[in-house]
């Protein structure tokens, strides 16, 4: 994850010339993960991760080091990668003859080992230009406004026409799509889910499929939810009402406890802003029930920890500090228990995502001083990931906007802007705060604010 260590590290390797194999594993090493972690987490076999870092399989292919720059939190550069502005978010080979990189897809040495070929295919391809693992149908519409095209997409009847894949595949496309979500790229999100579910759904009614459509469910259950948490930060209702819908059938015909937890938690968030604060609530403490006798592992600890700050926002959405107080406690009590920030399961549960969760409820209860003490003891720049930082700071200009600190609000703004610009572009609060500030009388010593505003879609 992101930190002071890790920014250290990405520029060491910005300064200097190693292979792509032992950028992985200085990256790898940096992160505090051995190769089967960061296996798991990019959907590659350890004995591929090992092969890549030891030099005995060439690392060559522009999609597959995109993939594991977004899963080791690297930028595309150190990889000798730069942007392709022209094509939006690609990426193409550095021209410096020390970082070439080869956009063939098929090294040498795959030709020769029929095995370790489809290892590699079975890990890469959701970055590949192949339209059923997220490549948008239509790039063009879909960059001028990607989530009204994943909105229209999803709101049509369920997507069942597409290819299979092998699962392994899948569950490395959905990985990359939580980092570029991490990353706070919500446009780009918004463009890959459309073939990824598609993808996800073929595969799973695929007659072939046999146990494999079981982990197909979990992975379609697993797109619905990062539908849903997309359509939840930016406003879209409707589709975030569909996807979590979608996300709870997908999890229950996965039979997989957590999966269904995580499907669970975000459907609940779903019913808090339609206004059924009650039944979200219930369901939460149901389904944290159902995880309490099997706390063991970092994966329940950090799914029952996001289910108690969920309850605890729900409860300060309502009104009620007390059984706020309560469910944050348990919070923090799993995140003690859990020792550091992780990301097990996608939840970015830990010690420093319940202070976020501390600053949230304290300003959505209107303790504007309070939330801004809780985000004094928490360094931005430990924060681990984009959208959690960039998240943090618009909660922060929340806070100062209630309390009609307009400059304090405008710095933060900005800051969430530096972190994420799709979090002030997308994120209607944002535009609602920008909107007061251009009317406040104090508006002309906030310098730059009208470009901010035209730079972040608000009419001036």
């Amino acid at each position: 994850m992101p930190s002071t260590t890790h920014r250290g590290v990405v520029a060491a390797l910005m300064n200097q010339h190693h292979t792509p194999g032992e950028i992985v594993r200085i990256a790898r090493t940096a992160a505090g993960w051995n190769q089967a972690e960061l296996a798991r987490r990019c959907g590659y076999s350890r004995s591929q991760i090992s092969r890549w870092e030891t030099g005995s399989s060439p690392l060559r292919d522009v999609e597959t080091l995109r993939a594991l720059a977004l899963v080791l939190f690297l930028p595309v550069e150190v990889f000798g990668l730069v942007l392709d502005h022209s094509a939006g978010v690609s990426t193409r080979p550095a021209a410096s003859p020390e970082h070439r990189v080869s956009g063939d897809p098929m090294p040498v040495w795959e030709e020769q080992d029929p095995m370790r070929r489809r290892t590699l295919l079975a890990g890469m391809g959701a970055l590949a230009g192949s339209a059923v693992l997220g490549t948008p149908a239509n790039p063009a519409a879909a960059a001028a406004d990607p989530i009204s095209e994943l909105e229209k997409a999803l709101l049509a009847p369920p997507l069942t026409t597409g290819a299979p894949a092998e699962v392994a595949r899948l569950r490395h496309a959905v990985a990359v799509a939580r980092s570029v979500f991490a990353y706070g790229r919500y446009g780009e999100v918004a463009a890959r889910l459309p073939g990824l579910i598609v993808a996800a759904t073929a595969t799973r009614a695929d007659p072939r499929a046999g146990d494999t459509a079981t982990a197909a469910h979990a992975q379609l259950a697993e797109l619905y939810t990062l539908t849903t948490d997309l359509a939840i930060k930016t406003g879209h209702d409707r589709l975030a009402w569909t996807a979590a819908d979608r996300a709870s059938q997908a999890a229950d015909a996965s039979g997989d406890l957590l999966t269904q937890a995580t499907a669970r938690r975000v459907w609940a968030i779903v019913l808090r802003r339609a206004g059924h604060a009650d039944t979200a609530q219930q369901m939460v403490i149901d389904t944290a029930l159902a995880l309490q006798p099997d706390l063991r592992g970092p994966e329940q600890l950090s799914v029952f920890g996001s289910l108690m700050e969920t309850a605890a926002y729900t409860a300060a959405a309502d009104g009620d500090r007390d059984t706020a107080r309560t469910f944050i406690a348990e919070a923090v009590d799993a995140a003690t228990r859990l020792g550091a920030d992780g990301n097990h399961r996608y939840t970015s549960f830990g010690p420093t995502g319940v202070g976020l969760y501390q600053l949230s409820i304290a300003r959505v209860m209107g303790d504007s001083g309070a939330a801004i003490e809780h985000a004094r003891r928490i360094n931005p720049a430990s924060i681990p990931s984009t959208e959690r930082r960039a998240r943090y700071w618009v909660d922060v200009a929340r806070a100062y906007h209630q309390w009609d600190k307009p400059e304090h609000c405008y710095r933060a703004l900005l800051a969430a802007e530096q972190a994420s610009p799709d979090e002030v572009r997308y994120r209607k609060p944002t535009a609602a705060m920008t909107t007061t500030l251009l009317r406040h009388p104090t508006a002309n010593r906030l310098p730059g604010l009208r470009d901010f505003a035209r730079r972040t879609g608000t009419s001036v």
